[in-house]
């Protein structure tokens, strides 16, 4: 397929979208491995600081999932500028967030929500970095 500028525009747009969120969605995994790695410490005989330690990562994990869904969405927008391509379906991605941090009290189901946080995000990285392979095959 030989394209025109303006349509490789468009590619190098949405692979330039597709790096943001890749990043902001390994940042995030990061972040929740690190959360859930102090949630167990908490568990298994925390303190006040390990309590105060894993609610600093669980703070962090928000942003760059906040992050990572606003990338998602310049994404999805950048995708639908591509002929051949549509948006991609990033709705459980985003609405994760929503309850994940709303006050869960019992450190057990923190790390319940933590575990599924991660599936979702490397869930996210697969689908993102598979669909920006096929557009650098472009």
């Amino acid at each position: 397929m030989v394209m025109n500028e303006i349509e490789r525009r468009e590619v190098n747009e949405a692979i330039d979208a597709a790096d943001d969120a890749i990043y902001h969605l390994k940042s995030a995994r990061r972040c929740l491995d690190s959360a859930g790695t102090w949630g167990l410490f908490d568990i298994f005989g925390g303190n006040l600081l390990t309590g105060l330690i894993k609610h600093s990562k669980m703070a962090s994990a928000e942003r760059e999932i906040d992050d990572a869904r606003y990338a998602l969405q310049r994404f999805s927008k950048e995708l639908r500028d591509v002929s051949g391509f549509s948006s991609i379906h990033i709705g459980d991605f985003l609405t994760f967030a929503d309850f994940f941090f709303d006050g869960f009290v019992m450190d057990v189901i923190v790390q319940s929500k933590i575990s599924t946080a991660k599936r979702q995000c490397d869930d996210a990285i697969r689908q993102v970095e598979s669909i920006r392979k096929k557009l650098v095959m472009i």
